[in-house]
């Protein structure tokens, strides 16, 4: 008789050392422009201690503070952020208050 494995892990979100969700898509892409940055410089003719020092200071920055982020606000912190700056703090009524209270009759001619 065959055995299969149940994979278990359907529904959850992908996780690498730590890092969740949207944290890894800002891990690798700082890590990567990082890296073509560093490039950019070398083959410009930047000194090669220069680009190291960059290079390697770029890329401890992006890990410290991605995983600070991910530390601080979790799994879906940052997009409660961003979507709580999307939405007005408060609504402005410039009208009247009577303008809002005034009705009137609807013709309905059949």
């Amino acid at each position: 008789m065959i055995i299969y494995n149940i994979n278990k892990g359907i529904g959850r979100t992908v996780e690498f050392k730590g890092l969740k969700a949207q944290y890894l898509f800002i891990f690798a892409g700082g890590l990567l422009g990082t890296l073509i940055l560093v490039m950019i410089l070398y083959m410009a003719g930047v000194n090669s201690y220069i680009c190291l020092f960059l290079g390697a200071g770029g890329a401890s920055l992006i890990v410290w503070q991605t995983f600070s982020l991910n530390k601080k606000y979790g799994e879906h912190g940052l997009m409660k952020i961003s979507a709580n700056k999307r939405h007005p703090r408060y609504i402005i009524c410039r009208k009247a208050v009577h303008r809002y209270l005034r009705f009137t009759a609807k013709n309905n001619a059949l």
